[in-house]
């Protein structure tokens, strides 16, 4: 998101004369790279209940922890004659063979962590509470699946008590607000507000993490108009906060089957890998978003249809005999690209951007803009000398040492400048924080390749706009009196194309010569940085 040029150019925005698409690398890749090492996969063992038609429960659990990079494992507790209609009937097995289950997988297999959906009865409730009791899990994360999506009745009402029980054993509870009220014996919350002060009341009593979910918020219910807001509470201060709300959009669909199961395990997954529940829901929740958008490229049945848990790893990999070869010299960067114009395209679109070009941007929206410019590049700094830190190469090193430098530069210069005679608050705003934490979250994933991938849209996606940005003020005549003008002049800076082109290139051997699941995990986090990339650009708007 920051231009790393030189000094001159003091901001995110960067540089010009050069096509979309023109910072393709092509016979100028470093040789040598050593390949870098793969990313910890978390081991993450799901207890809970089959769902035939593959959308929710177990099935749901396998393909969540999958598509957010750990590997997944199954101990069933219920069998279900369900489909995207309905639940038809339930039987639950006798809680010793649940058991025995448990047992087999953690004599056996270290467990990084455990995500617990349907129980069905106090019996299993008790087994499960034994067992957490005798292995101890790092991390738990209980989703109590009391009332499926389609509204019917998955606990049994005589196992409520053992249930409340086994609360206290998790480090995460992620009702929804039905079960929510039914933990707390109170009616379900009308509004966000009451929403979040049950979530209070129920990590009170358990001494957990609650994860107060908007998804069955109605309309305008959702906390000011956010859409689909998620909220993490927690009374013991360990968020630093007692409450933790990440706004999200709300995505009109009938395919969310299974989106509990889908979110309790992501969180579980991304939980193990970065040990930070924050960053892991703004992790997850952009990955469920799309796993939501993309719902209906599916077609999976008549009613209620399942979440596409891997939308982000793109039709091109389904069945591909030579998905798991390494790629061609630019083709990993091609296919980037290709994936980000639809956020280029968002980008254009925005009011802040046709008001930058212009010159009708209001000035107090431009310096929001820039004081969280300021605060966002000495985050990106860290996450660039982390980059440095475990790069495979001197060059590399060197490179991503110099453009970590160059970000506190400008993040000076900033300060020199314009925001120094225009007074902006320079609170973090929430755009900006989540984005540095998904920044911050992908630097220690322990893969490089991951980490440059996150990083890389605040140099390519920044090049491409303050190209277009540059051409259309030149094109325009380059009017003296445009507020913006030397702003828009300093897009020209051929430094920071030039980084920008080595960035990717050094992207792009990274996939080269990654796993192909770890250019999974590269493409899945460059897509969501693009998307970081839209709504910083938007936030003065909202701001205002």
């Amino acid at each position: 998101m920051s231009d790393l040029s030189a000094k001159s150019n003091p901001s995110k925005l960067p540089p010009s004369d050069l096509q979309p698409g023109s910072f393709l690398p092509g016979g100028f890749l470093p040789s040598g790279v050593r390949p870098s090492a793969p990313p910890r996969i978390p081991r993450v063992l799901a207890i809970a209940g089959s769902d035939p038609s593959g959308g929710a429960g177990i099935q749901a659990d396998l393909k969540s922890i999958a598509a957010n990079g750990g590997y997944g494992m199954a101990a069933i507790t219920a069998l279900t004659a369900q489909n995207t209609q309905g639940v038809r009937a339930v039987h639950v097995p006798p809680a010793a063979f649940l058991t025995a289950q448990l047992d087999a997988i953690s004599e056996d297999i270290d467990i990084d962590a455990v995500k617990i959906g349907m129980l069905g009865d106090a019996g299993v409730i008790d087994a499960v509470r034994t067992w957490l009791e005798k292995v101890r899990p790092a991390v738990v994360v209980l989703d109590p699946v009391m009332v499926a999506t389609s509204g019917d009745r998955l606990l049994q009402e005589s196992a409520e008590a053992a249930l409340q029980a086994l609360l206290p054993l998790a480090d995460l509870i992620t009702p929804n607000l039905a079960e929510l009220g039914i933990l707390l014996k109170e009616p379900v919350a009308a509004d966000w507000a009451e929403a979040l002060a049950q979530g209070k009341r129920l990590a009170a009593l358990t001494g957990a993490t609650v994860l107060v979910k908007g998804g069955h918020l109605q309309g305008g219910l959702a906390h000011d108009d956010a859409g689909c807001p998620d909220a993490l509470v927690n009374t013991g201060g360990l968020l630093g906060t007692e409450t933790v709300v990440v706004p999200g959009a709300r995505i009109a669909t009938r395919n969310s089957h299974g989106t509990g199961c889908s979110l309790s395990s992501a969180m579980a997954t991304v939980q193990a890998r970065v040990g930070d529940w924050e960053a892991a829901l703004r992790e997850v929740k952009p990955w469920l978003l799309g796993a939501l958008r993309e719902a209906s490229v599916l077609d999976v049945g008549t009613g209620n249809g399942p979440v596409h848990h891997f939308h982000h790893v793109g039709h091109a990999h389904v069945g591909d005999a030579d998905a798991g070869h390494a790629p061609g010299e630019g083709e990993f960067a091609a296919a980037l690209h290709a994936g980000a114009t639809a956020d280029l395209d968002a980008i254009y679109a925005l009011d802040f951007i046709r008001g930058l070009a212009d010159g009708t941007l209001p000035e107090h929206e431009f310096a929001y803009y820039l004081a969280q410019d300021a605060i966002y590049l000495n985050g990106y700094s860290r996450v660039l000398a982390r980059a440095a830190a475990i790069a495979p190469t001197e060059a590399e090193q060197l490179f991503w040492a110099r453009s970590a430098q160059t970000c506190l530069e400008v993040e000076s210069e900033l300060h020199r400048t314009w925001l120094s005679t225009r007074p902006t608050a320079a609170t973090l705003g929430p755009v900006t924080k989540s984005y540095v934490d998904h920044l911050l979250a992908a630097s220690v994933s322990g893969s490089y390749g991951v980490l440059v991938a996150a990083a890389l849209p605040c140099f390519w996606l920044y090049a491409e706009v303050g190209s277009t940005l540059h051409r259309e003020f030149l094109a325009g005549g380059a009017p003296a009196g445009h507020p913006y003008a030397d702003w828009l002049r300093t897009y020209a800076d051929e430094d920071f194309a030039a980084a920008t082109r080595q960035a990717i290139a050094y992207t792009d051997t990274a996939a080269r010569q990654a796993s192909g699941g770890e250019r999974e995990a590269m493409a899945l986090a460059f897509r969501q940085s693009s998307r970081y990339e839209v709504d910083f650009f938007d936030a003065p708007r909202l701001h205002a």
